[in-house]
């Protein structure tokens, strides 16, 4: 059992009533992996680019699923950026568009996940690589045992070291040869990654981005990754490694870049500034995706046609709690005839 839930719901509960009446909350703890329970009532692309990985030269087409039921994560936090499990359906309300949809579906439980790891092996990392790599080990010890997980490491462009599998040790020891060196195509990483996704097993697909820097030497620019990401039923963790000041402008854009990508799809990117803090966020950001509510409907809207629609998921949380902060993904592709 994850060590952030050695407290009762009970008592979590009543702790987090007390903060509420006393008008204050703690400062906000980045680290922490605490849970809090709550008790249910039952860049521009180079005019002349070098040799490209063959799975980067092709531009495929929107990816759109036929979708008769809608499956929607969520993740919900306290102020103090603490997990909030123990929630129901009651507690939430769905909308596409401006129209409320009925939840059909409403779990909250382990189910296994299809994960990809997109490391960072740029020169920049060579003085925090060993740090990067115990986070690695770290987010795998949160890992339920029917995961799947494959990693690509990118420098001055990506490659698959390791293929889907289910064994951590074989991924732990592919990471160990990789050697720090080139530019950052972290744009291209990410378009590989997701490629790679669609040989996944399981419905519930995340990717988790570790990268020190922004993009420097991708082919693929900002927008055409956005695209794709909406376009892709994919959950997208990061944690970008900055120093205090970011000596080019693209470093200065890395974290705004990484926030933009993942909450598009309902994960989230984690700004660091010490890399001893690295194995801490992986650790959270694992038992994080592993301890989501995730909400089904079936659209009201019928229309087979292909446009993006918006998704809206509204909090009715328990009387007496502080502000609750919601992460889930933004819209989807409808089907097309």
């Amino acid at each position: 059992m994850p060590c952030g839930r050695q407290f009762s719901a009970r008592f979590s509960f009543a702790i987090l009533l007390l903060v509420a009446a006393c008008g204050g909350l703690p400062l906000f703890a980045q680290n922490s992996i605490e849970d809090v329970h709550i008790q249910p009532r039952i860049q521009p692309a180079a005019a002349k680019e070098p040799e490209i990985d063959p799975a980067l030269k092709t531009h495929t087409k929107p990816l759109k699923v036929d979708v008769d039921m809608v499956l929607v994560p969520v993740t919900i936090t306290d102020p103090m950026n603490r997990l909030v499990t123990g929630l129901d359906r009651d507690n939430f309300n769905l909308f596409e568009g401006k129209d409320q949809q009925e939840i059909k579906t409403f779990s909250s439980e382990d189910a296994p996940v299809s994960i990809g790891v997109i490391f960072d092996m740029s020169g920049s990392m060579s003085s925090k690589i060993e740090r990067a790599r115990e986070a690695v080990i770290q987010f795998f010890k949160t890992a339920n045992p029917q995961d799947e997980f494959f990693m690509i490491t990118f420098s001055d462009k990506p490659e698959e070291v390791a293929d889907f599998t289910s064994s951590v040790d074989e991924i732990q020891s592919r990471l160990l040869y990789t050697i720090p060196k080139g530019r950052t195509a972290l744009l291209d990483a990410i378009y590989l990654g997701v490629s790679k996704m669609r040989q996944a097993k399981y419905p519930k697909k995340a990717l988790l981005i570790i990268s020190d820097g922004g993009d420097n030497h991708s082919r693929y620019t900002e927008g055409e990754i956005r695209s794709m990401v909406k376009e892709a039923d994919i959950l997208i963790y990061a944690i970008g490694i900055y120093d205090h000041y970011f000596p080019t402008e693209e470093e200065r854009l890395g974290p705004a870049l990484l926030s933009d990508i993942t909450e598009l799809t309902g994960g989230r990117a984690f700004t660091i500034d010490n890399p001893n803090d690295l194995a801490d966020v992986s650790t959270k950001i694992g038992i994080e995706l592993r301890n989501q509510y995730v909400l089904g409907y079936r659209p009201k809207n019928h229309v087979r046609d292909g446009k993006w629609r918006k998704i809206k998921v509204k909090l009715l949380p328990p009387k007496g709690l502080p502000p609750l902060k919601v992460y889930a993904k933004t819209g989807y592709y409808a089907p097309t005839e």
